[in-house]
C-alpha cells in the first residue's frame, strides 16, 4: 500500500468540477441520488476515469504510449489494493490521487467498488488496444460485459448500497443496452478516431467495411443492434423493479430514459446513423 506520506491533499473541488464540466447528467445524478456520505467518492470515481479516458483519446499518442499509460494505472490500482509484488508508480498527478483516496477510503467495504474499478479499467485497456483494428464478436461481447458490470456495480455501490438487488443473469442487461446505444450514437465520431464498433463477423456477413455506414448491410446491422438494446432495456426495467432502494430504481430508470430517444431517432431515420444526436 502507499504510505500516508505519499498521499497528496487533493483540491476538494477537483472531482466535482471535472464531473460537472464533462457530464451534467452524471453531476446531478450524484447530487440527487447517491447515498449520504458517498457523494464525494462518487465524484472521485467519475473524475478519475474521465481524466484517464481523455488521456487515452489524445490523437498524438502511439499504441505503445497508450499501453504504457494503462500499465501504469493498473500498477497504481494493484498497489492501492495491496497486490503482492506490485510497485507503485512515481510522481502521481492530482487526478491519480483521486483514485488513491477513493480506494483507501473504501477498502474493505465490499466488492462493488473493486468490480467497478477493475472492469472499467479493463474497458480502458481494450480501447487502448483496439484503436485502428477491427474487433471480433467475442471481443465486443466481453467489452460490453466489462462496461455493463462497471456501471451496474457503481450504481449499487453508491446508491442504496445496503438495500437488496437481484444477483441474477439480468443484472447487467440495462447497462449493456445503454452501451450498445452509446456505440451506435458515437459511430461517426469513433470511426474518425479509429474505433470500429462493428465486429468482423458482421462485416463479412454484409460484405462491407467499417466505413460503409450508409450501406444497406450496415443499416441491417444497426437495426439488429437497436432491437437488442430495446430488449435489454425491457428486461432491465423488470430487474430494476425488484431493486429495494427507490433512489437506485429511479437512477436506473433515468439512465435508460436518456438512451431510449436515441434508439427512437435511429429507427425513424431508417437505421441510418447521424453524425450527432
Amino acid at each position: 500500500m502507499l504510505s500516508q506520506e505519499q498521499i497528496l491533499h487533493v483540491n476538494p473541488h477537483l472531482a466535482s468540477s471535472i464531473t460537472y464540466a464533462s457530464s451534467r447528467q452524471s453531476f446531478y445524478t450524484v447530487l440527487l441520488f447517491v447515498d449520504h456520505g458517498l457523494k464525494e467518492d462518487a465524484f472521485k470515481a467519475y473524475a478519475y476515469f474521465r481524466w484517464l479516458d481523455d488521456q487515452l483519446d489524445k490523437e498524438s499518442l502511439t499504441r505503445s504510449e497508450r499501453m504504457a499509460i494503462v500499465k501504469r494505472e493498473n500498477a497504481l490500482i494493484d498497489q492501492c489494493y495491496g497486490v503482492e509484488g506490485s510497485a507503485p508508480p512515481h510522481n502521481l498527478c492530482e487526478e491519480e490521487y483521486l483514485l488513491v483516496d477513493l480506494i483507501r477510503g473504501n477498502h474493505g467495504k465490499g466488492e462493488g467498488l473493486r468490480l467497478y474499478i477493475r472492469n472499467l479499467m479493463a474497458v480502458m485497456v481494450f480501447d487502448a488496444k483496439r484503436r485502428g483494428e477491427v474487433i471480433t464478436q467475442q471481443q465486443l461481447t466481453d467489452y460490453e460485459k466489462s462496461l455493463a458490470t462497471a456501471v451496474t456495480e457503481a450504481l449499487h455501490f453508491y446508491i442504496g448500497h445496503d438495500g437488496f438487488s437481484p444477483q441474477d443473469e439480468t443484472r447487467y442487461l440495462a447497462a449493456t443496452g445503454a452501451h450498445i446505444t452509446h456505440m451506435l450514437r458515437d459511430t461517426h465520431e469513433d470511426i474518425a478516431a479509429g474505433y470500429y464498433n462493428i465486429p468482423s463477423e458482421a462485416l463479412e456477413q454484409y460484405h462491407i467495411t467499417p466505413q460503409d455506414i450508409n450501406s444497406d448491410g450496415y443499416r441491417q446491422y444497426v437495426k439488429s443492434r437497436v432491437a437488442l438494446a430495446r430488449d435489454y432495456f425491457a428486461i432491465g426495467r423488470r430487474y430494476l423493479s425488484k431493486v429495494q432502494n427507490l433512489r437506485c430504481r429511479l437512477a436506473g430508470y433515468s439512465y435508460i430514459a436518456c438512451f431510449t430517444p436515441i434508439l427512437n431517432t435511429i429507427e425513424r431515420d431508417g437505421w441510418l446513423l447521424r453524425h450527432s444526436y
